[in-house]
Order: structure tokens, then C-alpha cells, then sequence
């Protein structure tokens, strides 16, 4: 670590009263007394309309419920120039549901970020598991105080152990000393001293204690029970001080209120170390097994004290192999037995205390600050090497990590010697559902995506059924292509949907362009012209717009016939007057429904003009691309696509489930299509918001796809994920990922200057 370091940490920070405030503020003086830091600062988070008088280290203020202000903060640590970010994190001390503003500052972040998490939870609400996902996603390194945490982070939260480090709470540095001064200072001379500390709340277990102490009083009556700590501010704010009331008014109702002490303060570190020095055992009763740290427990196990818990995570962990006694939750007479046995076993007691404090140095603030220290270079160090595997990669992650190569597996499985099938039961092919022109059609297009890329492509045997496929769906004398096939090989109509028609020749129009083999692009070319005169008599958008982009490609590899341009403009303005027709200030739309693959209509728009040169119509297109990935943007940040349950629904907000692959992957190859027009920073940010989506930032925190076998499932319910993986899913996500790394590639060759157009506005 070089002087040329400057750490900021984002936090709670005292004055403020709260756990949080003060392990932001001890490790932030820990940092900045080590050797090697240049500087720090805090950004710190309000509640309510409190005002802090806080010291200079506080460089900046942000409201928990003032999104701008988090918007602002970002610009305040790049602009700074920070090197590590280290973001303290509790739900409940952020703005949004779950905490989300926070990710307002950090998706804004220009600066390698490092993670504390105060709490992680077993059982977390789907919004919590996102927004935790989410970060996890956005920070170098995730910090937890136990290996429990590291655990939960792994199986509940999917998150890679290597990204995992786990970092003791840090403790005072402070001499093993006897109780005797302490007690004589405080006024409670040879009085055997039971201590709990910290702000007053009824999770902290207070009540078992107070229901402990008759029991404590047979063997030792002069024994006394020290509360110390103020009452919680959010508990203040809701009931003031009834919570403490209640407890005196327990204390008085078992007769011991003579031997309960309410110590109502908030007291310094120094204060603090003082007191705890003075007890003969520390309790924490706690009534909650998942509390991942606690701070008061660090502190009192790093002054050399005799320690009764409950069985929660951190004391499970931190007072395991004796080094401590453990009691089951709101259990008053098993608590009240241990501690009474300690106070009339001095030997015990004695030998208890110098285990907890010759096993707490390495907890030492300064030993606390040497690990971080070491977390921070390799934040700051990686960030670099992350954005040169990212240039390598080609694939504009949010989270700056290479996603998966491409792996063919699962969509090899889902094809036979016909074609692509529809439908899987889980993974396994679903015969009962046999084979549509659709899902062909796209594995077509993907044939021909790989055979332009540097990835791995599919063989010249496969691409031939897609090819022969299409081919046997043509029927001549409806001059339409067929859709739905049996597993037995009978088709089930004389023809399909306009908008499978539609993207069959998208396929055929890409083919005669790219593919591989010079025979195929031929019959690509002349059944495309076959096929196309029908759609003049079409009606819908989508088939309009699939044709488009068939033609673009065909139009790019053929001669300008006259005919096939004159089809092209026609199609082009019928999109373009629908949107004229529909469209209002806050309904940027083609029609006054969203359905299906809606990124396909903008992206249309988009590359007809890039190919017709026409100005108004990529204009148009971005227009409602932009309304399109704000709808499809959630309140925090990730990609949201309209789901099924909102097809067909006119002028209602959008349903969210059931969400499917095919809207992201539209969505990326819009965005891939609107950065050549225009070369705009917002469509890299749409791509990798909706490339992440597959990988678990939605609405349930769920991955999509299995890297192992390049599978992906059908897509979310408002509570699952669907579990089958079928053939328009896997081909959906393939695309995706070969556009992802198109768009970078592009992005790093733009020939023509940037617009200045705004990000879009979230509507919600």
C-alpha cells in the first residue's frame, strides 16, 4: 500500500447513535492511522430529520430517502478520486425497499468498491436477496465478520467464496486488568458485576436476564445486573422510553430491582472499555440466532471477559471451543445457572477471561486494519486488471466479471435430425411438443451469429436441418411458411402466424448475408424473395418488424432491386405512422398494448435507417427505445421486462411475470443496434442490464442459466423460476450473449461522435 492511497467509506458515522455509526468511525480512524494512507473521509447517511454535528472526516451527508443525494455522492467520491470505496452495509439503514437507493451510488461508482455486510440473512425477503445480490455484484470484495456469513453468502446468495473474505469485528486495543479499580470508580466496590451493553431494544433478550437474576441472588444476593446504553432512536421515536418502563416495571414485579441498574447513555470508546473492565461476566442474551456480528460481544471478549451468551451466529462462532458459555435462547433459568456458577467460581471465571483475551489479539483494531488494507489493494489493484479482462472478453457485464463462454451443450441436447425442439420437461427434450418454424428459424439466426463471431460454431450437419427446416416449411401454394410440426413430422396447419412468417425471413435475409457455406446463402436469398411479397398484406407490427430486419441483412449482400427497397420503405413507414398515431408524451408505443419481443419494433426502426439512410426513422426508433428500457427499468436499477401477464393489457402499467428470456435478448440486440447509430453510453448500460437479468439481478435474484451446460430456463414467475429449459430460452440466451460481445467490440471502434441525448427517466 503506497501514501498515493485515499480510502472513503459510506456509512452511519457518530455522533449518530447506532452500532453501525461507530464501527464505521473506529474503522475509519484505524485506517487512517495506518501507514501507508494518504487520506479518508466518510459519507455518511441521515435518518429523519436528524442533524449531526459530525467531525471533519464526515465529507459529505446523503438523506436515506433523497435518491438525488446519492447520485450526487457518487460524484463526489469519483470526482475525489478515491481509491477504495468501502460501503457499510445494513438493510435498514438505507432508503428504498430493502435498502435499493443505495444502489443509485453504487452503479454510479467509477471507483473499486469493498463491502462490509452487517447482516446477512437466512431467510431474506426476495428484495432483500436482490439488492444484496446486486451489491455483492458491484463491489471487488465482500467482507463478513464470521465463516456463518461466508456460508450464507454462498448457498442463499450464490455469490463465488473467492469473492468472500471474512474479517473479525474489530475490538480496543486495551490491557488485561482487574475488575477492582473499575467497580471502585463506579461506585460498585466488591459487588459481583453481571454488564450487557448497547442501545435498548426488545431483540437484545434484556428480559430473560432480568428473569435470570433471582436464581443468580440464591447464590450470590450481592450480585448486581448493569445495564448500560441508551434506548434505540427508532424505538425512542415510536414510544419514547416505554420500552425501558417496562423492563424497570419487570425488574420490580420479581423483587430485584435492587440489583438492576439502568445506565441510560451513550458513552466514547474509552467510557465504554472503562465499564466493561469493571464487570465480572458479560451477557448477551439475544433472543435471535441470526445476528452475524455484534460488536458488544467483540468488545467485552477483547477486554478479557467471562462471557454468557445465547447461541447466535457470532457468538456461536466466537465463543466456540470454551471459550465461552453458550445457553439456549430466552431460557432464564439455564442463563441464570451458568452465570451464577461463574460468579462462585472464581478459578473458572479467571481462566475464561484469559482465554477470551489471549484469543482476541488478532481482533485488534490496528490487526483489523491491516487485513482491510490488504482487501483495499487488491480492490484497487484488480479494478484494473477486471476492466483489461472486460476489453479482452468483449461482454459489458455490470459487474465487470468475464461472463460465460459460450457452451453449446444444452442446445445440441435440444436438437435431433429434424430440427430444434420447442419444449423441455427440466432439461430433457419434450417430444409431445415436436418442432416449430420459430425456434428454427432462431437457431438459424444463431448458426449464423456464431459463424461471424470468434466463438465456437455450430457444425455445417447441424446448420443444414435448421436450413432444411425452413425449407419443408415453405408451402407453395400459400406462398406462407407453416409454423407447428408433430414429433412424427405432420405438420399442423398450412400455415403459420404472420410473425412467425416474419422471422422466418429475418433468418433467411441473415443467412443469405453470413452464412458460412455459399450454396446455403444462395437458397437463403431465393426463398427469401419467395416469401416476401406476402407481407405486404400483413397486419402485424411485429411481422413487419422481424421482416425488416430480414431485409436489412438480405438488402446489405444482394443487388437494390427496386421492388425489394420499395417493401422495405413501405414497412418502415407503417411502423413509423403507427408510433405517430399512438404515441404521447408519456406512452412512447406503436400500439396501446406491449406484448411480445418489443424491442424488435425500435431495433427495426433503427437499423432500416441505418440502412435507407433516413434520419426520421432511426430518430423514431430510439424514441421508443428509450420509453421502452425505462418501463422495462425498475425502481433500483435492474432489468425488468414486461412479462406475459401484460400482453394484450392497454394503457396499465406493465405486469412484471411471467418474465422470458426472449425480452432481454430483444432488448441487448436493440441496444447493440442503437449504439451503431449513435454511439450513446445509456444503450452499453440497457445491454448489460438486461444481459445481467439472465444471470440472476431480477426481481427473484434467481440465475437463469447453468454455465455448465449453457442451459437456461424458461424464464421467472412471480415466485420461481420456471425450470424448463426449452429451445426459443437457450437460443434466446446464446444471441444474447453473442450481441453482448458484439456491442463491446463495436464500442470500442466508434467512428462517429456521441449524441448528446439524455438517459432516460425510470417509469415505474
Amino acid at each position: 500500500m503506497t501514501t498515493t492511497y485515499r480510502i472513503a467509506f459510506i456509512g452511519n458515522s457518530l455522533p449518530r447513535r447506532c452500532g453501525i455509526a461507530t464501527f464505521t468511525t473506529d474503522l475509519q480512524h484505524a485506517i487512517a492511522a495506518s501507514h501507508g494512507v494518504a487520506d479518508t473521509a466518510i459519507v455518511a447517511m441521515n435518518d429523519g430529520d436528524c442533524v449531526y454535528d459530525y467531525p471533519a472526516s464526515v465529507r459529505f451527508q446523503v438523506h436515506a430517502d433523497d435518491s438525488r443525494q446519492y447520485q450526487s455522492a457518487a460524484r463526489f467520491l469519483n470526482e475525489a478520486k478515491f481509491d477504495v470505496v468501502c460501503l457499510q452495509h445494513e438493510f435498514g439503514i438505507f432508503g428504498g425497499e430493502a435498502g435499493s437507493r443505495i444502489l443509485g451510488l453504487l452503479e454510479n461508482l467509477t471507483v473499486p468498491l469493498v463491502t462490509t455486510l452487517h447482516t446477512v440473512l437466512a431467510e431474506p425477503t426476495s428484495a432483500q436477496r436482490r439488492v444484496l445480490r446486486k451489491i455483492a455484484d458491484l463491489s471487488a470484495t465482500v467482507v463478513v465478520m464470521a465463516e456463518k456469513g461466508r456460508q450464507l453468502l454462498n448457498t442463499v446468495y450464490a455469490i463465488a467464496p473467492d469473492k468472500i473474505e471474512v474479517i473479525p469485528h474489530g475490538i480496543p486495543d486495551c490491557p488485561y486488568v482487574e475488575p477492582d479499580a473499575a467497580k471502585r470508580r463506579y461506585g460498585f466496590e466488591a459487588k459481583p458485576v453481571i454488564l450487557t451493553f448497547g442501545l435498548l431494544s426488545p431483540n437484545k433478550g434484556i428480559e430473560t436476564m432480568i428473569a435470570a437474576l433471582p436464581a443468580i441472588l440464591e447464590s450470590r444476593p450481592d450480585a448486581v445486573y448493569v445495564v448500560l446504553g441508551a434506548t434505540h432512536p427508532n424505538l425512542v421515536r415510536h414510544e419514547g422510553e416505554a420500552y425501558r418502563a417496562r423492563l424497570q416495571a419487570r425488574a420490580v414485579a420479581l423483587g430485584v430491582e435492587e440489583h438492576v441498574v439502568f445506565l441510560d447513555r451513550f458513552v466514547d470508546q474509552a467510557t465504554l472499555v472503562d465499564y466493561i473492565s469493571m464487570c465480572d461476566v458479560y451477557v448477551t442474551p439475544y433472543l435471535n440466532e441470526s445476528q452475524m456480528t455484534s460488536g458488544t460481544l467483540a468488545y467485552s471478549f477483547g477486554v478479557g471477559k467471562a462471557v454468557v451468551s445465547t447461541p447466535y451466529w457470532h457468538a456461536r462462532e466466537l465463543l466456540a471451543d470454551g471459550r465461552g458459555i453458550l445457553v439456549p435462547f430466552a431460557d432464564s433459568q439455564a442463563l441464570g445457572s451458568s452465570i451464577a456458577s461463574l460468579l462462585t467460581d472464581d478459578a473458572r471465571r479467571n481462566a475464561l477471561r484469559k482465554e477470551a483475551y489471549s484469543h482476541s489479539r488478532s481482533m485488534t483494531w490496528q490487526r483489523c486494519a491491516e487485513r482491510y488494507l490488504a482487501t483495499f489493494a487488491r480492490a484497487a489493484h484488480g479494478s484494473r486488471d477486471k476492466l483489461l479482462v472486460l476489453h479482452r472478453e468483449g461482454v459489458p457485464r455490470a459487474n465487470g466479471q468475464a461472463s460465460p463462454q459460450i457452451n453449446l451443450g444444452h442446445f445440441l441436447a435440444m436438437c435431433d435430425d429434424t430440427g430444434l425442439f420447442q419444449h423441455a420437461v427440466h432439461s430433457v427434450p419434450d417430444r409431445s411438443h415436436g418442432y416449430c418454424v420459430d425456434d428454427n428459424a432462431r437457431a438459424l439466426l444463431l448458426a449464423c451469429a456464431l459463424t461471424s463471431s470468434d466463438q465456437e460454431r455450430l457444425s455445417e450437419t447441424v446448420t443444414a436441418r435448421f436450413a432444411a427446416f425452413i425449407q419443408h416449411a415453405w408451402n407453395p401454394q400459400t406462398r406462407r411458411f407453416r409454423n407447428f410440426m408433430s414429433f412424427d413430422r405432420r405438420w399442423l396447419e398450412d400455415q403459420g402466424s404472420e410473425d412467425s412468417h416474419g422471422r422466418t425471413l429475418w433468418a433467411l435475409g441473415v443467412c443469405s448475408r453470413s452464412d458460412a457455406n455459399p450454396s446455403r446463402r444462395r437458397w437463403a436469398s431465393a426463398l427469401f424473395a419467395q416469401g416476401l411479397p406476402s407481407v405486404r398484406d400483413f397486419t402485424s407490427p411485429r411481422a413487419w418488424a422481424f421482416t425488416l430486419l430480414g431485409l436489412e441483412a438480405f438488402l446489405s449482400s444482394a443487388d437494390r432491386d427496386t421492388h425489394v427497397v420499395e417493401i422495405q420503405h413501405l414497412l418502415a413507414r407503417r411502423l413509423l405512422s403507427m408510433l405517430s398515431a399512438v404515441a404521447t408524451a408519456d406512452w412512447v408505443w406503436f400500439e396501446n398494448e406491449l406484448a411480445y419481443d418489443n424491442a424488435r419494433l425500435p431495433q427495426a426502426l433503427i437499423v432500416t435507417g441505418e440502412s435507407t439512410s433516413t434520419a426520421a426513422y432511426i430518430e423514431a426508433g430510439l424514441r421508443a427505445l428509450r420509453w421502452l428500457t425505462a418501463v422495462q427499468t425498475s425502481e433500483a436499477g435492474y432489468f425488468r421486462p414486461v412479462g406475459s401477464q401484460s400482453f394484450g393489457v392497454r394503457r396499465e402499467r406493465p405486469r412484471s411475470f411471467d418474465q422470458q428470456p426472449l425480452e432481454a435478448a430483444a432488448t441487448i440486440a436493440a441496444a447493440l443496434a442503437a449504439w451503431r447509430a449513435e454511439g450513446d453510453l445509456h444503450w452499453r448500460a440497457a445491454a448489460a442490464a438486461a444481459l445481467e437479468w439472465f444471470f440472476g439481478t431480477n426481481d427473484l435474484a434467481i440465475a437463469l442459466i447453468d454455465p455448465r451446460t449453457g442451459s437456461c430456463r424458461d424464464g421467472l414467475h412471480p415466485d420461481r423460476a420456471n425450470e424448463n429449459n426449452g429451445g426459443e430460452s437457450v437460443v434466446s440466451y446464446l444471441l444474447a450473449l453473442v450481441d453482448a460481445r458484439d456491442l463491446t467490440r463495436f464500442a470500442g471502434n466508434v467512428a462517429k461522435p456521441l449524441r448528446s441525448q439524455p438517459a432516460p427517466a425510470r417509469v415505474h
